[in-house]
């Protein structure tokens, strides 16, 4: 079997002297005339005959005939004798001209939306960047709203993203390292970091991980990355951070922490990052102290709701006994026509396809899904006894919880703990419930991203890192960047 790094060395074939065998090559590799997108422009400059490739859909047109008209002037400014690669490279306005040797160099250079420039006579062949990907421009993520604060957001365009984080650290020290992963696809990959404060070792892994990466091409981009880098198996908790805000981002660099940027992806991959950095919001950096430790706990004490509410309910319903007189309330006071744990189990799926439903929905449409899933669902099916009031009230709280947890991959996750920990409660009661959250704890203190504990600072404890995790502290208060990351400088205050 022929391997990718075999049929890579294939084609590292030299720039021909000869334009002629050049573009031959050109033509037989790319099937110049069927691909309405490969665009070629043939030219006589100084009695030399050159050929420009280029990508119409990625290029600028406006930058290729300004580029095209000032080759054209080379023949009403110079003599012929001149050097006609220098000539030529002289005139080429533009802030990145480069020089390659290679064809395979030529066609990725090509498809990537930069223009080539081959000369006859010349060994070496002239690349100017004029890339134009479509796209949008940045506005707000869904995800990730604040009420005040910047909205602008990472976009497909990974040039726009590093853009946006560089506006916010203009640091010399800061790092874009540059990188194509994919056989097929050759996607542009980033890597960014703060030289002087990123931990070599980790710096160290993840570009070894990225190139040992095989594969013909990355269309899910930074998922098909996370899944090569980190070993994610079966378990159901994110093991690293995604963010579609630059400020984020750039507030994670500042800590030491490094960034993996994928061109086509509007979300940033953020290593390495722990349980607690999923339950952490920009809003709460956006209000004065107090205000952002509030909302922190009050997301703190959603998401534990969303974990234990159902099977503390499940609980209470199968063991009477264990209810304080206060309240002795809880309970289906009105008992349908389905087993209690049908209705659970039916109730998840339900709102779990609803909110697939809503994701496939139409925006003109979502009001109409919203009162089909509220009335005829919800207020119906209460009373004709498909469900009792109690299980609907229960699972919306849980959901609720969900919802208002950060992070979206972590919300599910929660959701998988939940019913994992119901279904022991309803099976073997009070210890089916002991024993399902006892196991939830130690898998998350065994599980490590990246030789990083996962719930850290709880496990292992770290006082002042746990205080800092549960209570938002003034950003003056904040000097030193988390211990988790090893940076190299661990003091976030100049050293001049």
């Amino acid at each position: 079997m022929v391997t990718i790094a075999q049929n890579t060395a294939a084609y590292q074939e030299p720039i021909k002297r000869r334009i002629k065998e050049n573009k031959t090559y050109m033509k037989d590799r790319l099937d110049i005339g069927t691909n309405f997108d490969v665009g070629v422009r043939e030219m006589k400059i100084l009695d030399h005959d050159i050929g420009a490739y280029y990508c119409t859909g990625l290029c600028d047109s406006s930058f290729i005939i300004e580029l095209f008209r000032e080759l054209l002037r080379i023949e009403h400014i110079h003599r012929t004798g001149v050097n006609v690669k220098d000539a030529i490279k002289n005139h080429l306005a533009h802030q990145q001209v480069m020089e390659i040797k290679t064809l395979d160099e030529v066609v990725d250079q090509m498809l990537s939306g930069l223009i080539v420039i081959l000369i006859d006579g010349e060994e070496v062949g002239l690349v100017v960047d004029v890339r134009s990907y479509p796209g949008r421009t940045p506005e707000e993520p869904d995800i990730e709203r604040v009420v005040r604060g910047a909205k602008d957001g990472f976009t497909e365009n990974i040039i726009v993203n590093t853009a946006l984080i560089r506006r916010r650290i203009r640091d010399e020290r800061y790092r874009n390292e540059i990188m194509r992963v994919g056989e097929r696809s050759k996607t542009d990959v980033c890597i960014c970091y703060l030289q002087d404060v990123a931990n070599p070792g980790l710096l160290k892994t993840l570009k070894k991980a990225l190139k040992q990466i095989e594969v013909d091409g990355i269309p899910m981009a930074d998922k098909t990355l996370e899944e090569y880098i980190v070993k994610q198996g079966w378990n159901p908790f994110p093991l690293v951070r995604y963010t579609q805000r630059p400020d984020v981002a750039a507030a994670h660099l500042l800590e030491g922490h490094i960034l993996v940027i994928c061109d086509t992806s509007p979300s940033v991959i953020i290593f390495p990052t722990t349980f607690f950095h999923h339950m952490q919001h920009a809003e709460e950096y956006r209000q004065t102290p107090i205000v952002g430790a509030l909302l922190r706990l009050a997301r703190f004490t959603a998401v534990l709701t969303s974990i234990l509410i159902v099977p503390l309910w499940i609980l209470m319903v199968m063991h009477p006994d264990l209810l304080p007189h206060w309240l002795e309330f809880i309970g289906p006071n009105k008992k349908g026509h389905i087993p209690l744990w049908m209705q659970i189990v039916i109730a998840e799926i339900g709102i779990e396809i609803i909110r697939m439903a809503a994701v496939h929905t139409p925006t003109s449409l979502s009001t109409a899904l919203g009162l089909i899933a509220a009335v005829l669902i919800g207020q119906i099916a209460v009373q004709v006894g498909v469900f009792s009031p109690e299980v609907i009230l229960y699972i919306s709280i849980a959901t609720i919880g969900s919802y208002a947890t950060p992070s979206y991959e972590l919300g599910l996750a929660n959701k998988v703990v939940r019913v994992f920990i119901t279904i022991l409660a309803m099976i073997f009661g009070v210890p089916g419930f002991t024993i399902g959250l006892t196991l939830v704890v130690l898998y998350l203190a065994r599980c490590q991203n990246l030789n990083t504990p996962y719930l850290w600072p709880f496990i292992p404890f770290n006082p002042k890192a746990f205080l800092d995790i549960m209570i938002r502290t003034a950003m003056p208060d904040s000097q030193i960047r988390p211990s988790i990351v090893r940076p190299q400088d661990s003091t976030t205050q100049p050293t001049n």
